[in-house]
């Protein structure tokens, strides 16, 4: 199937409720449909008395005689919302490098607000990648940045400055992928604890002349830093500007879309940002594809509480 081919399908699934059912449910069970619970694929799907499927497209399992449907064990599970609007909220979160507002999705589809909001917040919790991923390896550059307002009273000294920003660390890997993760602070030891999580101890590291990197960089096969202070942001081989392009975008993210986030959400829109950069070889539709299976499994409640932590 060519590109042109894939967007007329993504399409049809945004605005047909029997065409968006058969979409999500060939990109969950690309090899046929399987009972969710038990994994049997003794399945069929369960018929009306007009010889067409029922109006809530149910599964019934011939082994653990329960039934199913495609939002079973998923981040969509128990949605009243139509899943045409799941594609379209999918379909603008993976077509939009800069990410989409939840007023922009209410407007779109005609959703509430706070159901929008939602939609968007669980796509996101799906697209988080928790499954322990392989640690970055080769050369991986490592920086840190501050996400957040500018202070309302002028004149605040540096500590005032920054008070009201979250710390994000950023980890590249040069030709690979990349990880985000919020942190309290940036210390010797949160950014020893998130490098050592997500870096391998055989990888060459890049970072800039922050005093906590000095010790962290000896755990590591190599250690090259550049000297922003003295104006130098490449040295040969040396240098970091992948990882602060990564952060440029997460800032147009938050600046340009979406204006102000809370620090208790924030990590949800990192780890969309993160999600839209290690799959940015992928087209909208495989894309799309992708974090419908990123979010098998995982599920988010409405009044489950937030937490600060990736």
């Amino acid at each position: 199937m060519n590109t042109k081919e894939k967007v007329k399908v993504l399409r049809e699934a945004a605005t047909d409720e029997a065409k968006a059912i058969a979409f999500f449910e060939a990109r969950r069970w690309p090899d046929g449909v399987a009972c969710p619970r038990c994994g049997s694929v003794g399945v069929h799907a369960i018929i009306g008395k007009d010889g067409q499927r029922e109006r809530h497209y149910r599964w019934t399992c011939k082994d653990c005689k329960r039934r199913f449907t495609v939002r079973t064990g998923t981040v969509f599970e128990e949605t009243r919302l139509p899943m045409r609007v799941w594609a379209h909220a999918y379909w603008r979160c993976c077509a939009s490098k800069k990410g989409v507002s939840a007023l922009q999705i209410k407007r779109e589809t005609g959703i509430a607000y706070r159901h929008a909001l939602f939609l968007l917040n669980r796509i996101r919790f799906g697209m988080a990648d928790t499954a322990n991923p392989a640690p970055l390896t080769g050369t991986v550059e490592c920086d840190e940045t501050y996400v957040g307002g500018k202070p309302r009273v002028k004149g605040k000294g540096m500590r005032e400055k920054w008070s009201s920003k979250v710390p994000v660390v950023g980890m590249v890997e040069r030709g690979g992928k990349a990880r985000m993760r919020v942190v309290a602070r940036v210390t010797a030891k949160t950014l020893r604890a998130e490098l050592e999580a997500h870096v391998a101890p055989s990888a060459h590291l890049m970072t800039d002349e922050h005093p906590a990197y000095g010790k962290i960089g000896a755990r590591f096969f190599a250690h090259d830093v550049v000297k922003h202070s003295a104006r130098e942001y490449a040295r040969g081989e040396a240098g970091i500007n992948r990882a602060e392009s990564l952060f440029a975008i997460l800032k147009r993210k938050v600046y340009g879309t979406h204006h102000a986030i809370s620090r208790e959400h924030l990590h949800r829109y990192v780890a969309e940002a993160e999600f839209l950069f290690n799959t940015r070889k992928l087209d909208d539709s495989d894309r799309v594809s992708a974090a419908i299976k990123a979010g098998e499994g995982k599920r988010l409640t409405y009044r489950e509480p937030d937490t600060a932590a990736a």
